[in-house]
C-alpha cells in the first residue's frame, strides 16, 4: 500500500496543533522543536522549512489561538448589537477558556512578549482586530471597551490559577453571579442562546464576568 504524502498545508496544521500543545505546557523558551516535530510526527528540519524559526513557529502558534478567538467572537454575536453583542462574546470567550491550551498560548504570549518586540507586535494585532470586531457590532465607548478588555484578561487569570477552588471571601468577592443571572437568561431568551455549562454570570467585559470553570488550570 503506498502511503499517501501529506500537503504542505496539511503539514503546516499538524505542526501547528503540536505546537499548541508543547508551547502551552513550556512556554516560548521552554520549548524545543524537536518536541514539536516529534508530536507532529515529522523531522525537525521540516518545520524550520515551513516555518523559518523557532519565533516564527511561536507567532503563528498564537496567531491560530487570536484567530479561535476572533471567530468564537463572530459566531457568538451574529445577529446581535450593542451590549448584547458584547455580552455574547464574552460568554463565547468563557467558554474558549476551557481549553487549557489556548489559555496557556495566549499567556506565554503575553510573557514573552515583555522581552521581544516581534512577539510584541503580533499581540498588539490581535489586540486590534479584537478592537475592530468588537466596535463592529458594538458602538462604545472607549471607557466600555476598556472594561470589556479588563475583564477578560481577569477572567484569563483567574482561569490560570484557580481562583475558583479557593473557598475563602476574598477570593469569592471576585464573582458575582447572581447580579448578572437576568442578562444571562435574557440573552438566551434571544437565541443566542450559548449553554456552555459554565457557571458564571454574563456581563458586557470580555469573559462576561469572572466564573471560568476551575478546570481550566492545568499545568
Amino acid at each position: 500500500m503506498v502511503p499517501v504524502r501529506q500537503s504542505a498545508d496539511v503539514r503546516r496544521a499538524s505542526i501547528l496543533q503540536a505546537a499548541i500543545v508543547e508551547f502551552a505546557r513550556s512556554g516560548y523558551a521552554g520549548t524545543s522543536t524537536e518536541a514539536i516535530a516529534a508530536r507532529a510526527g515529522i523531522s525537525q528540519p521540516y518545520i524550520f522549512r515551513l516555518f523559518g524559526t523557532k519565533k516564527d513557529l511561536f507567532i503563528a502558534t498564537y496567531e491560530v489561538v487570536s484567530a479561535a478567538i476572533e471567530d468564537a467572537f463572530v459566531a457568538a454575536a451574529d445577529g446581535l448589537t450593542g451590549e448584547n453583542a458584547m455580552a455574547a462574546m464574552g460568554l463565547a470567550y468563557l467558554e474558549l477558556l476551557q481549553d487549557p491550551d489556548l489559555l496557556q498560548v495566549q499567556l506565554h504570549a503575553f510573557a514573552a512578549a515583555a522581552a521581544d518586540a516581534d512577539i510584541a507586535k503580533a499581540c498588539q494585532e490581535s489586540f486590534r482586530r479584537l478592537w475592530n470586531l468588537v466596535t463592529r457590532y458594538a458602538d462604545v465607548t472607549s471607557e466600555t471597551m476598556r472594561e470589556f478588555f479588563a475583564q477578560g484578561m481577569l477572567c484569563s487569570v483567574i482561569a490560570a490559577i484557580d481562583l475558583r477552588s479557593v473557598a475563602q471571601p476574598w477570593a469569592e468577592s471576585f464573582f458575582d453571579e447572581a447580579a448578572e443571572e437576568e442578562k444571562r437568561l435574557a440573552l438566551r431568551k434571544m437565541g443566542a442562546g450559548m449553554d456552555t455549562g459554565v457557571d458564571t454570570e454574563v456581563g458586557t467585559g470580555m469573559g462576561a464576568g469572572v466564573g471560568a470553570d476551575s478546570a481550566v488550570a492545568r499545568a
